[in-house]
């Protein structure tokens, strides 16, 4: 047990990723509240993406920008690609924070035009009013 604490500690960044996720999972399954299920997801969209940036370091590595310098040919031979990052995970998810970002903004106008048409965010009064 002693020899696997070490291990535990130092993946923080997956715990974190963890307990955001149920965070906004419970957000989203157990609020009533729209606005509440829009910031469980926002908070579960966030543990994601610290999830991906997470998996995608790698110690004691740099960014992949490679200078020519005088006299060096750069071919795949002089390149220990073992020294470098893999910047996928990273561009994927700049990516996801704008869609995330957009996401957000097109639930939050969405719920306002709700509260504009049933008075009401919450989702019980909603559908009871949906129904009648």
């Amino acid at each position: 047990m002693t020899d696997f604490l070490p291990h535990l500690i130092a993946r923080y960044n997956y715990w974190a990723a963890i307990v955001l996720m149920l965070i906004g999972l419970y957000g989203m399954i157990s609020k009533n509240n729209l606005l509440k299920k829009v910031i469980g997801m926002s908070i579960f969209q966030t543990a994601i993406i610290l999830f991906y940036v997470s998996i995608g370091v790698k110690k004691g590595s740099v960014i992949p920008i490679l200078v020519h310098e005088h006299g060096v040919e750069l071919t795949p031979q002089t390149i220990d690609v073992a020294h470098y990052v893999n910047p996928l995970p990273h561009v994927l998810m700049l990516t996801a924070i704008v869609v995330g970002v957009s996401t957000l903004g097109v639930a939050l106008a969405i719920l306002q035009k709700i509260q504009r048409v049933y008075g009401t965010i919450e989702e019980d009064e909603i559908l009871a009013r949906i129904n009648d």
